[in-house]
C-alpha cells in the first residue's frame, strides 16, 4: 500500500482569509521584483490564514530571461525569488502555497507539471503540517 501523508487541519474558528495571486510577479523588462515585494508588503499587512501563488514565478517571457541578461543562472535567480517569497510571508503565519507555471524557466514544463521542488527549505517551513505545501499545476493536467 503506497504511503500517504494526511494533513490534518483543524477547522479554522471564525473566517478564513485566503490571498491568491498570480504572476509574473516582476515587470516584463527586468527582474527586479517590486511587484512581489509590493504583495508580500499586503501578506505582511493582511496576514492572510492562506496565501495561494501561482506562477511564473520567473517568466520565460521576461525581456531579461529571453536575452539572457541575468547576473546568474535561472535556478539562482528562481531561489532568490522563492527564498523572498518564504521568509516575506513567514512572520504573517499564513498557510502558503506555491503552483508551478509552464512559464517558469527553472521548472519542468512537462504533462503534468510536478510541484516545485525546494530542497534547501529552511527547518521552520518544513513543520506539520507543513507551512509551504507544493503541490503540482493542476492546469498542466
Amino acid at each position: 500500500r503506497p504511503f500517504s501523508p494526511q494533513i490534518l487541519c483543524v477547522p479554522p474558528a471564525g473566517p478564513l482569509l485566503v490571498l491568491v495571486a498570480c504572476g509574473p510577479f516582476t515587470p516584463s523588462d527586468s527582474v527586479t521584483f517590486e511587484p512581489l515585494s509590493d504583495l508580500l508588503g499586503v501578506v505582511a499587512r493582511d496576514r492572510p490564514d492562506v496565501c495561494v501563488l501561482f506562477g511564473p514565478f520567473l517568466d520565460a517571457k521576461n525581456e531579461q530571461v529571453e536575452s539572457c541578461q541575468l547576473l546568474g543562472s535561472f535556478s539562482d535567480v528562481f531561489r532568490l525569488c522563492l527564498r523572498t517569497i518564504i521568509e516575506g510571508t513567514r512572520s504573517a503565519g499564513s498557510q502558503l502555497v506555491l503552483v508551478p507555471s509552464l512559464r517558469d524557466v527553472s521548472h519542468d514544463f512537462v504533462y503534468p507539471q510536478p510541484p516545485i521542488p525546494i530542497p534547501d527549505l529552511p527547518k521552520e517551513d518544513r513543520a506539520v503540517p507543513p507551512q509551504l505545501p507544493l503541490p503540482k499545476n493542476p492546469h498542466s493536467q
